[in-house]
């Protein structure tokens, strides 16, 4: 049989079982052709993916600010294809002069970009003219057969930005966070090849998984936080320091391993070497961040994330002492990291650690944010939250955000709105809420499935952020708790580490829950149209009461009714998006009760509705 008539009858039983079939681009019906991706959401018998090995030596002058090193690399080709080039990204060209950026760049910051020195392939110094570099973008001429391997060492320079903090730079005199550091291989995937988008500071980014050793030079005074392990702590902190820390990663309890007093001494923290080389290593992760402060201080602590193993992870705060509203964020990173292994989504956080530095921006990175202080103490815990919850998604899942934003930005959305309140039960985050009930449905809208890419201004915003929470937020809602963690749990063991894409996780909800959801799927992400629900009518006999309730727009949402009697006493119903699975405009809600409604509320907190005027009856 051909395997055109294969993929034929393997799509008519999906289509059958699933019932609507969901659009298909055909790049990405390509990768069904070619098995390595499939329709139950699995990879397929042929997937694959690049991978690297890296060992980075950094020297970082604060002075200066000049980020100087090298790399070595061993370039793993598990494609298909024979590769002409070595895509690499080259992120601080993000400052270079006159690059194409979204981004506002202060004159003192707009540099000559990244420098390299030099390129060595396979031993083989290569001339410039081997190398093209555009924008954030760097092709390395070179030919690598399916299967084979390249080693590769390049030398280069660049200016840490001082302001125009876009997720990396200086934070004080004192104080910087470092990401985006060094020359990056792109990824080469099954969709589209290489990642050809440039950099431009509004979309984010792409990575293979790969292996990491990183060496920073820095002056004594200095202290680096990091992705990865710390390998050579024992050669740089004083005894006490160290204590500390073992007893922090070994603990519930809260530590304070460098406090203010140790900063006030000579090599109260470190051994006092004129300069100090920390080494970090990680292997099978997504990227690398580190910070580095001569006068933040440390609190610390450790919980159980995996009840089996009983495996912990060692919770940082570091911060600058003028900003007292970080005291307590050490707790919040410790609570969310206990919520996410337990309650939501119920998956032991996969790192030994992570820090949460002191910066200037709201970003994640495996095993780091860098979050800048926050008075407001609701506010706070909902970005330590976020932030957090990006450790799974995209650095657990591999999600390509250039592409699809909303993969990881809806998920930590999602994080923040469900755990904040379980830190503190006064919280009700409304993120995003009132913007998309004011846009929904106008030209600046758009659709989820939009490519990031494609997206600008309030359309970037809902699509990546609020509307992609509340799809997740509904379907859990509609399969409830366990059969969502069962179906979401699916899908992560079987991405994990790898590469999804939106229909990998549709796919992957639909067979691991056992459930027909590309209506929903297909309404929520793929559809234009607005959320409008409205009362159309409130029947009542001695015993018996009916509410009907109309769907005036076309997006699926609960419905949350609040029936208030003459005696005072309130009724809740609620009715998940199951109830428009048929395509009815029409549900009529009966129920009870020998009380005389005095009013109905139509609405929740989670349920957009872009007219409220038709959402409230009072009895006259």
């Amino acid at each position: 049989m051909k395997k055109g008539s294969t993929l034929v009858i393997i799509f008519f039983f999906f289509a059958s079982a699933f019932g609507q079939q969901l659009p298909i681009p055909r790049n990405i019906k390509n990768t069904y052709d070619k098995g390595t991706r499939s329709t139950d959401g699995k990879p397929g018998s042929n997937y694959w993916q690049n991978t690297a090995a890296y060992d980075i030596s950094i020297n970082f002058d604060p002075v200066s600010r000049l980020v100087e090193g090298s790399e070595d690399i061993v370039f793993k080709n598990n494609s298909t294809a024979t590769l002409n080039e070595i895509l690499f990204k080259l992120y601080p060209n993000l400052y270079k002069k006159g690059a194409a950026t979204t981004k506002q760049i202060s004159p003192e910051d707009a540099s000559e970009g990244m420098e390299i020195k030099e390129i060595i392939v396979d031993g083989q110094l290569q001339p410039t003219s081997s190398y093209q570099i555009d924008g954030t973008n760097m092709s390395l001429a070179a030919k690598l057969a399916p299967g084979k391997s390249v080693t590769l060492k390049i030398s280069f320079s660049y200016i840490l930005n001082k302001g125009s903090h876009n997720r990396t730079g200086a934070i004080d005199s004192g104080a910087y966070f470092i990401a985006y550091f060094f020359p990056r291989i792109t990824v080469y995937d099954d969709i589209d090849g290489w990642n050809r988008y440039p950099y431009i500071g509004s979309y984010e980014f792409y990575n293979d998984f790969c292996d990491f050793k990183l060496s920073v030079k820095l002056p004594d005074g200095y202290v680096m936080w990091g992705t990865g392990d710390h390998v050579n702590r024992d050669e740089i902190f004083n005894e006490n320091i160290l204590d500390r820390i073992r007893k922090a990663e070994k603990n519930d309890g809260y530590v304070n391993i460098i406090e203010p007093n140790d900063l006030n001494g000579k090599n109260s923290v470190t051994k006092g070497s004129l300069y100090n080389v920390w080494k970090f290593e990680a292997k099978n992760i997504s990227d690398i961040a580190f910070a580095v402060s001569n006068h933040y201080v440390w609190q610390s602590t450790s919980l159980i994330v995996d009840s089996l193993s009983k495996r912990r992870t060692r919770v940082d705060a570091v911060f600058n002492t003028a900003h007292d509203d970080y005291y307590h964020v050490v707790s919040d990173a410790r609570k969310t990291i206990e919520a996410m292994s337990f309650r939501f989504p119920k998956w032991p956080f996969p790192y030994n650690h992570e820090t949460i530095f002191d910066g200037l921006d709201q970003m994640e990175y495996p095993m780091m944010a860098n979050d800048n202080p926050i008075k407001d103490r609701s506010e706070s815990i909902e970005l330590s939250d976020h932030e957090i919850f990006h450790t799974l998604f995209p650095f657990y899942m591999g999600i390509n955000e250039t592409k699809y934003g909303w993969m990881d930005e809806g998920w930590a959305t999602i994080g923040e709105w469900l755990i904040s309140p379980m830190i503190d039960s006064s919280i009700v985050d409304e993120y995003g809420m009132l913007r998309y009930e004011k846009t929904a449905g106008s030209e600046a809208d758009g659709v989820i499935m939009d490519l990031t890419t494609n997206l600008t201004g309030e359309g970037f915003f809902l699509n990546s952020y609020p509307k992609p929470a509340l799809g997740y937020l509904f379907v859990k809602d509609m399969l409830g708790d366990e059969l969502f963690h069962k179906a979401l749990h699916y899908y992560m063991l079987n991405w994990g580490g790898k590469h999804p894409m939106p229909l990998d996780f549709f796919n992957c909800m639909n067979t691991g829950s056992g459930k027909n959801m590309n209506w929903f799927w297909k309404k929520w992400f793929y559809d234009t149209g607005f959320p409008d629900l409205a009362i159309a009518d409130v029947q009542a006999d001695a015993k018996q009461k009916k509410i009907v309730i109309n769907s005036i727009g076309s997006k699926p949402v609960p419905i949350d009714l609040t029936v208030t009697f003459e005696n005072g006493s309130i009724q809740k119903i609620h009715k998940t998006i199951a109830v428009w699975e048929n395509g009815t405009k029409e549900v009529v809600i009966s129920f009870p009760s020998e009380q005389k409604i005095r009013s109905v509320l139509l609405g929740s907190t989670y349920t957009p509705d872009i007219d409220k005027k038709n959402n409230y009856f009072e009895r006259r």
